[in-house]
């Protein structure tokens, strides 16, 4: 059972937060009164934690959170929503008019510069607000009215927007609802772990396995990890998904019965993640409980993580210290800094799919992809190929030097019995491609 309060500020969590939520809407359906939910977005957390250092990002959430609970009175709520965001409910307003007074309230505070050890800042926030019943009645709605103002605030370059009039809003989301399905769905046992076999291209044995997170939802069914990790990263589930995806694939994958010696489980870490000091610990944490000697945990990041790289080097090499591996994910499709590479903790480069789909037909993708496998040999990483699906594509990716393959011509995503199987039979009709 999850705590209301949110560890970092004391304040309400997420889950907490909705509950508020739903529970003040519908009292205020009930006898027609005013409410107003305020969300405050912190403006470029990212850089302000590249440039000042992540003890100083966590310790502005944390004045951030003392003042928007000075700014608000005693029958209201003060919650943090996501990573750097946070929303106020205020039940019994009297109009739009009481909501904007603690808008500039709360500007009036954070005036004042935040100072911590040698750095001080102005706290930068755009503030999106809405109105119940004036713009919706229904609380996740009334939630998504109010982000909405949010990003119209940033992109007309004010401080603070209102919700517009209107039972519609162009450009919400269909999915809407999907973080609010997400939250729980865990408990109801949707979210399972499947698992894509990956092969040493020299011989076809099965060398490891990619972890991959799959969510069947109890009223949409299947959902895409494309739409809801993102919905989890901004909402502050994402830690809670990971944290449990660690524990499932060492706890899965040590009851699989082979013969093949020393397999990898690759588990992906959202970049969000690979800068929290206390990642070394959960990680070490899962592989005290499920670890076995013949299963070796992966990492997988990508390159944003790396953005911040002092940082994130030390969290990555207290975590090889442990024994488990860093593969660096989707390489070539993001930041791509060479400066920084020949320091990286890192002991595996995957080559993005699409780079390798269609690399027979597109000199460049075939010229990028033996670029990438050259450049990781030289530093001393092997190299996986995702996206492999055909027999010519794999000759022509052995024949580059690529170490390890990924794709449907090996194996789809499998559930861990799945998995099990195909290491016991899979592999057995595979004959190396000529």
């Amino acid at each position: 059972m999850s705590t209301p309060e949110d560890e970092l500020t004391g304040l309400h969590n997420r889950r907490s937060f909705l509950s508020l939520l739903r529970r003040h809407i519908a009292y205020a359906n009930d006898r027609q009164n005013n409410l107003a939910l305020i969300v405050v977005d912190v403006d470029g957390f990212a850089r302000i934690n590249g440039a000042h250092g992540y003890g100083f990002g966590d310790a502005l959430l944390q004045h951030l959170a003392e003042q928007l609970g000075a700014a608000v009175r005693k029958y209201d709520y003060a919650a943090r929503i996501g990573s750097d965001r946070f929303a106020l409910i205020l039940p019994r307003v009297m109009n739009a008019g009481h909501a904007e007074l603690a808008v500039q309230k709360l500007y009036r505070l954070l005036d004042v510069p935040f100072r911590s050890g040698e750095h001080q800042l102005r706290i930068p926030v755009t503030v999106g607000v809405a109105l119940c019943p004036a713009h919706a009645t229904h609380p996740e709605y009334l939630l998504r009215l109010a982000e909405k103002a949010v990003d119209t605030a940033r992109v007309t370059g004010q401080r603070c927007a209102f919700a517009p009039d209107g039972p519609q809003v162009e450009g919400l989301s269909e999915f809407w609802d999907i973080e609010i399905e997400l939250d729980g769905a865990l408990e109801r046992g949707e979210i399972v772990m499947h698992y894509q076999p990956q092969v040493r291209m020299s011989d076809m044995r099965p060398v490891g396995a990619e972890a991959l997170m799959r969510w069947n939802s109890r009223s949409r069914g299947p959902v895409s990890p494309d739409v809801f990790i993102p919905i989890a990263e901004r909402t502050g589930q994402i830690k809670q998904l990971t944290v449990w995806a660690l524990n499932t694939v060492l706890r899965q994958s040590s009851n699989w019965k082979h013969d093949w010696g020393e397999l990898s489980v690759a588990v992906n870490i959202p970049a969000g993640l690979v800068a929290q000091d206390d990642l070394p610990d959960l990680v070490e944490n899962a592989m005290k409980l499920w670890g076995r000697k013949d299963i070796r945990l992966m990492l997988e990041i990508t390159e944003r993580s790396l953005m911040d790289s002092k940082h994130s080097f030390e969290i990555l090499s207290r975590i090889r210290e442990l024994g488990a591996k860093v593969s660096i994910d989707d390489f070539g499709t993001g930041y791509s800094c060479l400066a920084y590479f020949k320091n990286t903790p890192a002991d595996e480069l995957k080559v993005d799919r699409s780079f390798v789909i269609g690399l027979l037909t597109d000199q460049a993708k075939g010229h990028i992809s033996n670029l990438i496998i050259d450049l990781a040999h030289r530093f001393g990483m092997s190299v996986v190929a995702e996206g492999v699906e055909d027999d010519a594509t794999f000759q022509a990716l052995r024949a580059s030097g690529c170490d390890i393959a990924q794709g449907y011509l090996f194996g789809k995503a499998l559930p861990s019995d799945a998995m099990e199987r195909w290491l016991n039979e899979g592999p057995r009709r595979i004959a190396i491609p000529r």
